[in-house]
């Protein structure tokens, strides 16, 4: 991976840094927000839920809106703009008292992150050849998992100390990568075409809907990001009903350093063989690998299975993740490709919803159902990847071949 990164001119690699310090500065707050509102807030379990949960749901919303910017105006612009929105929603969540305004500064941060996001996926397509991108996409996603692996134990340090050290040191990083991307990030940068002709962001909102693979593959990544965007949190709903607490942290403690070291030692490797060619048997192998592993936790009893139960799960992960960026890319018109990133965000809504229905299979069903009903989220997911990816083969062939 290093030796990619030196490959790479200073511009890719200025974004592949935004990747990782932004996302240590989020993993470094988001875990112990619970702790925080309850304690200065004295929020119940239920209204905490709810309130982090909308957050991320109207974050991932606006980003739609966000994608449409990417498209019309300079990256170097929004990125500075929204690194300045993620100072800011660290900053103001740290100093107010009051609920309101912590919740539209959490929302602010959320925002301000997705479309950080977006610009970034959208940049590397203006960049970089067709042949690096799998690569890139792989070194990116590495170093956004070294984030969120790092990012907690700097926080439990920090919140040790003082509840409020967490937003300011993610804040701080914010506001370093402001500085740094204000002098050296790349000024000319652009996803945006000046010879189209503007076009209003319903009118391009319409031009998505038409697009089936599109649509084929935000409904797939919304299915399937049910199982893989908080897994974490659903094992802990497991766990907390069917077994103790003790054995739930020490569960919790092993699932994640797995899942980060998997994705840490094998992401790069794996991400950079993936191909557009084979993107079909690519994706049928990594909902494959989740399916593995969502039966391996209903199979789980000791810390080893589920040890073992999430380097399955991981695998799925790392061939998933990439493979999509890429399909995103490839379908995008080159004008609207910051659109198109946008639509794959709401994927994040999936992730939202997670631990919500996972909660009511919990309260209402026999414990394992909740397995039965995140396998049939894979298979739903996974076949509408599909749909997307083989309408996309056939609409990709020369009209002598069809």
């Amino acid at each position: 991976m290093l030796a990619a990164l030196r490959h790479y001119p200073a511009s890719v690699n200025l974004l592949l840094a935004s990747s990782l310090f932004l996302t240590l500065g989020r993993a470094i707050t988001l875990p112990y927000l619970v702790i925080y509102l309850s304690s200065n807030f004295t929020l119940g379990i239920s209204e905490i839920g709810m309130i982090v949960g909308s957050a991320l749901m109207v974050g991932s919303l606006l980003s739609l809106y966000g994608g449409y910017l990417t498209d019309k105006m300079s990256s170097y612009k929004l990125i500075l703009c929204f690194t300045g929105f993620f100072f800011i929603g660290f900053v103001g969540m740290c100093v107010t008292g009051r609920l309101w305004l912590f919740f539209l500064f959490l929302v602010s941060f959320n925002f301000a992150y997705s479309v950080i996001d977006i610009v970034v996926k959208a940049a590397f397509g203006k960049l970089l050849p067709v042949a690096e991108q799998s690569r890139v996409f792989s070194v990116r996603y590495t170093l956004i998992n070294i984030g969120y692996a790092v990012g907690p134990f700097i926080g439990a340090g920090l919140a040790h100390w003082n509840m409020k050290l967490p937003f300011l040191v993610s804040a701080a990083l914010g506001l370093g990568f402001f500085v740094v991307y204000g002098i050296c990030g790349d000024r000319k940068l652009s996803s945006a075409d000046p010879a189209n002709v503007p076009v209003s962001f319903l009118a391009v909102g319409r031009i998505l809907l038409k697009d089936y693979r599109l649509v084929c593959f935000t409904v797939g990544g919304m299915l399937s990001a049910v199982v893989f965007g908080q897994f974490t949190a659903y094992i802990s709903q497991y766990l907390v009903t069917t077994s103790t607490a003790e054995f739930t942290y020490q569960v919790i403690s092993s699932v994640v350093a797995v899942n980060a070291a998997v994705v840490i030692c094998l992401q790069y490797f794996v991400g950079k063989h993936i191909s557009h060619r084979y993107l079909n048997q690519w994706l049928t192998a990594g909902f494959s690998l989740f399916l593995m592993g969502v039966v391996g936790f209903a199979l789980s009893t000791t810390v080893l299975h589920w040890a073992l139960a999430v380097a399955i799960f991981t695998l799925g992960e790392i061939i998933v993740f990439p493979a999509e960026y890429m399909f995103i890319d490839r379908i995008a018109p080159t004008h609207l490709r910051g659109m198109y990133y946008g639509a794959q965000n709401l994927s994040n809504l999936g992730g939202a919803l997670g631990p919500v229905l996972c909660g009511f299979a919990l309260a209402s069903q026999p414990a394992h159902f909740m397995f039965y009903m995140l396998a049939a989220f894979i298979v739903g997911g996974g076949c509408f990847y599909l749909l997307g990816a083989s309408y996309s083969r056939r609409h990709d062939q020369p009209s002598s071949t069809r």
